[in-house]
């Protein structure tokens, strides 16, 4: 038994080396183009309670000399000064528009209904929609329009490098790089036919407009809150092109500023990396924890074999992610402790069917 166990085990840490070396071997860029975009684009930010980050957000983009841009941000019934910002970069730069907010309707969520209104309101061929804590550089924005066309994409999602301060932070967020980038090698996200190959990130999602108004995908799954994940399988059950990248340093985002808020964000989509199944969630975490305690005592010589390719695994994925390695190696232990809180948590959301964001429940 034991013997079998130390086979699994192998097996286990042997496919997410595989995984996160496609990934690091693999690693798709958007690169940079002189080419000048001469399509409108429609940046589009819902945004409820971001006072604290709305107007770094803004400011990037008012630098952006493109006159085929229009900024639309959705006031989603903010209770600080969030629409305040908004309308003072709006004096300075006709591009940028505040969309006044409409009454939440049954059976929506928040997020979901303000980028369907923002879809409403854009005019742009191409839908770009980022979160309000999100941070570009130079010409991203135009290059992925590049990409977006050069591989013929319905859409183009990016996972942000995520910008991390505090301890809590530290051994937390990484996990978000450690379960994706060791279960699904990303190039198959735009290689691949079947729908279990996709991935999205709703902090930046860019669609072609004509795709997007056909099947108004915020609409269409109005109340679910993991919906960047559920639209990209949907688009792809719909034999459209879709592509997903990570490590792109013109995008970044500080997700969560603390343990706690970590704890309460990821709570609400960790299943969803493995299918919304938990019990595959549970199993993947006992193996990336236990899995050592079958080798060590079928023979303690392979041992050292097996915490070399989980440092290795550690390497790589910090590299990819653009995170810190010695950090992600040290933090290991402590990223699976907080793993298990994580779903302990995600079940308790499940059985109460509440989950509390931006003072909504977001559950259905």
């Amino acid at each position: 038994m034991i013997e079998f166990l130390t086979y699994i085990s192998f097996g286990f840490i042997g496919m997410q080396l595989v995984n996160v070396v496609i990934n690091f071997i693999f690693l798709e860029k958007i690169g940079t183009t002189k080419i000048l975009n001469k399509k409108l684009i429609s940046v589009l930010i819902p945004a409820r309670n971001e006072e604290k980050n709305i107007a770094d957000l803004l400011s990037t983009l008012s630098k952006i000399k493109n006159d085929n841009l229009e900024i639309l941000v959705y006031d989603d019934e903010s209770t600080d000064n969030t629409a305040k910002i908004v309308k003072k970069f709006s004096i300075n730069d006709n591009r940028i528009k505040l969309i006044n907010p409409n009454a939440l309707p049954e059976n929506w969520l928040g997020k979901n209904h303000a980028c369907y209104q923002l879809s409403k309101k854009a005019s742009g061929e191409y839908f770009l929609f980022i979160d309000a804590d999100v941070k570009l550089h130079g010409n991203i924005i135009s290059d992925t329009v590049f990409y977006l066309e050069k591989y013929n994409l319905g859409l183009l999602s990016i996972f942000p490098i995520q910008i991390q301060k505090t301890i809590g932070e530290k051994v937390t967020v990484p996990i978000m790089n450690y379960i994706l980038l060791t279960l699904l090698p990303l190039i198959l996200v735009r290689k691949s036919p079947f729908k279990s190959h996709s991935a999205a990130n709703g902090q930046f999602m860019l669609f072609k407009s004509d795709i997007y108004r056909k099947f108004s995908p915020h609409k269409l799954f109005k109340d679910c809150y993991v919906e960047d994940i559920v639209i990209s399988k949907f688009l792809k059950e719909q034999k459209i092109k879709i592509a997903c990248i990570t490590g792109e340093n013109r995008v970044k985002c500080r997700m969560y500023n603390n343990y706690k808020e970590a704890l309460n964000g990821f709570s609400k989509n960790i299943f969803m990396f493995y299918g919304n199944k938990p019990a595959l969630a549970f199993i993947f975490w006992i193996f990336a924890c236990f899995g050592f305690v079958p080798v060590l005592i079928f023979k303690y010589s392979y041992l050292i074999i097996y915490l070399t390719l989980i440092v290795l695994i550690q390497i790589l994925y910090s590299i990819i992610g653009k995170q810190n390695i010695f950090l992600n190696i040290i933090f290991f232990p402590l990223h699976l402790i907080f793993m298990l809180q994580v779903m302990i948590n995600g079940l308790k959301i499940q059985k109460n069917k509440m989950f509390l964001w931006k003072q909504r429940n977001v559950y259905r």
